[in-house]
């Protein structure tokens, strides 16, 4: 059984992301006082009363704008309304009602889904109790003080928002969905992936660079099977962060990559691979996670027979740490390979979760020293008593020598070379732990 949804709504700059990291926590949602900073839905998890449900965190709505922006986020808390069960109305006590409520409320009442009135910035509800009160005129039944910075007034508020859920308990079962986390630079074409691949406009695209500001959550099946992906904001050089949500969206991409099982690196095609793409790629390979290398616009890329060899062999040269990525060549624009991108996705995860038993490795171990005898310095050879896998995620063998200072990098690869070649470990990172023995103790 799906939890629960509610969704945060309401115009910019009424606290709705300060209200959204009290509930989840943590600071998830940027917050800045720029209007329009949270662009796109944001997504926690949270509990009140053991009941746990999903808070959606959306972009400020401007009913009137013809911003191009903020007509967006109007869309985007729209989908989010759609989605939620339950939603919550964030207003200003210190703004009081305004003309913007009265059309959001109307927006509101058109959704017909329960909605509960936040009154936020009540600092003092003695005070401002007839100020809030005012609140009553939007028709939208009993407005609820609270404090989003000071965290009060939350009980009740959420007493009525848990009292609109589906009156059932059933055990939420694990997350096991494979979790997809699209990085690159900005504008080198993430959401539009994300966005052919869900066949709805989930995630804001525009011409300016960096509009998607926070890692969002979105599900999309594929012959009966479930991925999250995790959309990012487009990493930046640290000469070109000047903001501090600039900041934020590079510490939430780093974020996204460590809870994923598969990072999709987003390369333009068009610009070519870059330093940059070499650096964002390298938080995936750091942090172990499966690598597909997706190199998208490739329709506006003009072609002989060798460009797509030339531009692998620029990409497994920049990429030189990350050989083992697979590489893919696709459009958002045309949905040129995109359904490959699954059966990449597929064969990514499967060699990053696979499992081979010590016996069978060490036959390979055996066939490998046999071809390639291990180094020795000052008449001290290497030697390798056995090896055994010890995890997952990225597969990691733990290797068993006599000295671990003759254990040389290259022969390490070579070796992972050998292990690859033998059980098809395409995609995924390989981690090598090298441990000292006595050759007493190996017997």
């Amino acid at each position: 059984m799906s939890k629960p949804v509610a969704a945060i709504v309401g115009r910019p700059n009424t606290g709705k992301s300060t209200f959204f990291n009290a509930l989840a926590g943590e600071k998830i949602s940027i917050v800045e006082d720029t209007p329009g900073v949270t662009r796109d839905r944001i997504y926690a998890d949270v509990s009140w009363l053991d009941r746990e449900f999903t808070i959606i965190d959306t972009g400020g709505i401007e009913p009137e704008s013809k911003d191009v922006i903020l007509t967006q986020m109007r869309e985007q808390a729209q989908i989010a309304m759609e989605t939620a069960d339950v939603i919550i109305f964030i207003t200003d006590v210190r703004q009081g009602v305004t003309d913007a409520d009265h059309e959001v409320a109307d927006m509101l009442r058109r959704s017909r889904k329960p909605v509960i009135l936040a009154v936020n910035k009540v600092d003092n509800f003695r005070k401002q109790q007839m100020d809030v009160f005012e609140f009553y005129n939007l028709g939208l039944g009993e407005p609820y003080p609270i404090s989003a910075e000071g965290k009060s007034g939350f009980g009740d508020l959420l007493d009525a928002v848990i009292a609109h859920f589906p009156d059932e308990n059933a055990q939420e079962e694990e997350d096991d969905r494979p979790k997809i986390a699209v990085i690159g630079k900005p504008n080198a074409g993430k959401s539009s992936i994300i966005n052919r691949l869900t066949g709805e406009n989930r995630v804001i695209v525009s011409d300016v660079a960096g509009t998607t500001r926070d890692a969002i959550d979105t599900v999309v099946t594929h012959k009966g099977r479930d991925y999250v992906l995790i959309d990012t904001a487009g990493l930046r050089r640290k000469s070109k962060i000047s903001e501090d949500i600039e900041r934020y969206s590079v510490i939430r991409a780093v974020s996204a990559v460590d809870r994923c099982d598969v990072a999709i690196v987003v390369i333009d095609a068009v610009e070519g691979i870059t330093e940059q793409d070499a650096k964002i790629a390298g938080i995936a390979h750091n942090a172990g996670k499966g690598l597909i290398i997706a190199v998208n616009k490739w329709d506006a890329v003009k072609k002989d027979d060798h460009t797509m060899k030339e531009f692998t062999d620029k990409v497994r040269s920049t990429l030189s740490f990350a050989y083992y990525a697979e590489i893919i060549f696709i459009s958002a624009l045309t949905g040129q390979r995109l359904p490959k991108l699954f059966d990449t996705i597929d064969n990514v995860l499967e060699a990053s979760t696979l499992r081979i038993q010590t016996g069978v490795l060490n036959d390979i171990l055996t066939q490998a020293t046999a071809m390639q005898q291990p180094p020795s310095d000052k008449g001290r050879r290497l030697k390798i008593y056995y090896m055994t896998q010890v995890a997952v995620k990225p597969p990691t063998f733990v290797i068993f020598v006599n000295d671990k200072k003759l254990m040389h990098f290259s022969y390490t690869r070579y070796l992972e070379n050998q292990i690859r070649d033998a059980f098809g470990y395409r995609g995924t990172a390989l981690r090598f732990i090298v441990r000292e023995r006595e050759e007493k103790e190996s017997k």
